[in-house]
């Protein structure tokens, strides 16, 4: 399905009739990323224990790098780092070290091939649950009707998904979310923009 028309067009501009959704390409990046959350340091940075692990984490020539790319000093990355997290940094830094300890946890992911293996799951795929877009402010004159919520097994598009999700490359992903929807049915056009999806992994 890569190189198809933009899937808006197939629907119209349903957003004029106050229709609640995104595109499936942003769905799939904002579930991405709550796996890449979910796989990592649980507790806040707020907390001693979450602050402490990652400073931890970030112990190293990459993540002290990181941290200079948040707005951090060498000498205060000196000091927290010997503190061990007797040191509370004050909200904005904790919000800086938490930047940098995502993304270097995501970059890593990246780098190791974790997430695509994950996901591929040894071939067999992910189960992925597509939610339409909210049409409860929508006059019923201008409802699409016999929308449900979709379940579909999706295997082989992993790796290239999170290749482009690594490049931030919106456009492909939006041609991979068209290849995902196109399995679906003749009505497939309908899922182009959804409310969320969800990846059970």
């Amino acid at each position: 399905m890569a190189g198809s028309p933009d899937l808006w067009s197939r629907w119209g501009e349903w957003r004029k009739s106050n229709a609640d959704g995104m595109k499936g390409g942003e769905a799939l990046i904002l579930e991405l990323n709550r796996i890449v959350h979910t796989s990592g340091i649980a507790s806040p940075v707020t907390s001693k224990r979450g602050l402490t692990a990652r400073l931890r984490y970030l112990d190293s020539k990459a993540g002290r790098e990181e941290l200079k790319a948040q707005g951090v000093s060498p000498r205060t990355i000196r000091t927290w780092m010997k503190s061990k997290g007797k040191v509370t940094p004050t909200p904005a830094s904790q919000e800086k070290i938490d930047a940098a300890y995502w993304h270097r946890r995501r970059e890593n992911l990246i780098k190791s091939g974790w997430l695509a293996r994950h996901l591929d799951n040894q071939g067999r795929g992910r189960r992925m649950e597509i939610y339409p877009v909210d049409q409860s402010h929508v006059e019923a004159k201008y409802q699409r009707p016999n929308i449900s919520q979709r379940t579909v097994t999706v295997r082989y598009i992993w790796t290239d998904l999170v290749n482009a999700w690594a490049a931030r490359d919106q456009n492909l992903v939006d041609e991979i979310w068209d290849d995902v929807i196109s399995d679906l049915d003749s009505d497939y056009a309908a899922y182009a923009y959804v409310a969320s999806v969800g990846i059970g992994a």
